[in-house]
């Protein structure tokens, strides 16, 4: 990922040491090493462990060991090492949180805009929707919390992806493919990527009929958020205008700067930063 959240490479990433954060050290380096491997895709070798963190191999073997018995690794076939799945539990409990977190921020959105609101994040390769507040018009927008979405198709993903690079939105796309959802939906990459591009120049994204004929989307990145996230508001065509455009896009990036300071407070730490 050049990162969506910008994320400091290995390099700018130390570790910290215990005088210095106040922690215990072997727990600093055991979440260092996890949130290496999911920067890697999830699946890493030791060696490469090692050399990304600086620390010597003995201490990664003892460290990824712990790990295992914990299940929050797992050793694969090919003896490299990949995310357990421990970690699917503390996940999911972390979306329900985010999405708590969120919801006086949408009921906003709801508020000023007239809109559905929604909360996604980048899951893998798809989007998933983690917390969401209806709009009070009898003609509203529903999409039931939890579900996933193929990112091609709506605007909480082309808001995401848009943060990745031409040959990283390739790879995914490549995954996944891009079956049509509507007649609008964009079917090709370089479709695709040239609506990232407009994504980039706008500062928000658009799903025009794509996802849903008859609804249109608004979506921003929630910037510098711990994990890949987005919010939108989403509506029929004939309320979200141009007109209602201009108006509602400055809403929600000020919403997503608010959202993702009330993150980054809640997430504070005296561990070096992912």
């Amino acid at each position: 990922m050049p990162t969506p959240s910008a994320r400091p490479t290995d390099a700018a990433r130390p570790l910290a040491s215990p005088a210095a954060s106040g922690g215990v050290q072997s727990l600093e380096r055991a979440f260092d090493l996890l949130e290496r491997m999911a920067d890697a895709g999830g699946e890493v070798g030791l060696s490469e462990l090692s050399a990304s963190s600086g620390l010597p191999l003995p201490t990664i073997h003892r460290l990824v060991r712990t790990l295992v018995s914990c299940g929050y690794v797992r050793q694969q076939a090919n003896r490299r090492y990949a995310l357990g799945p421990r970690l699917i539990r503390l996940g999911e409990s972390a979306s329900r949180l985010l999405g708590s977190w969120a919801r006086p921020h949408l009921a906003r959105l709801v508020e000023e805009t007239g809109e559905t609101a929604n909360l996604a994040l980048l899951d893998g390769d798809e989007i998933v929707y983690v917390a969401q507040v209806p709009s009070r018009h009898a003609v509203r927008m529903f999409t039931e919390v939890g579900r996933r979405a193929l990112p091609h198709s709506t605007g909480v993903g082309k808001a995401l992806l848009a943060q990745l690079s031409p040959d990283e939105v390739r790879a995914l796309l490549g995954r996944t493919g891009m079956p049509p959802a509507t007649e609008r939906t964009i079917t090709t990459v370089e479709g695709f990527l040239s609506a990232l591009e407009d994504v980039r120049r706008r500062g928000y994204a658009v799903d025009d009929d794509e996802q849903e004929l008859g609804v249109r989307c608004l979506a921003v990145r929630v910037p510098d958020a711990p994990t890949t996230a987005a919010i939108s508001i989403s509506g029929p065509t004939g309320r979200v205008t141009e007109a209602a455009t201009r108006r509602i896009v400055p809403v929600l990036q000020q919403v997503a700067g608010e959202l993702s300071a009330e993150l980054a407070t809640a997430g504070s730490s005296t561990c070096p930063p992912p």
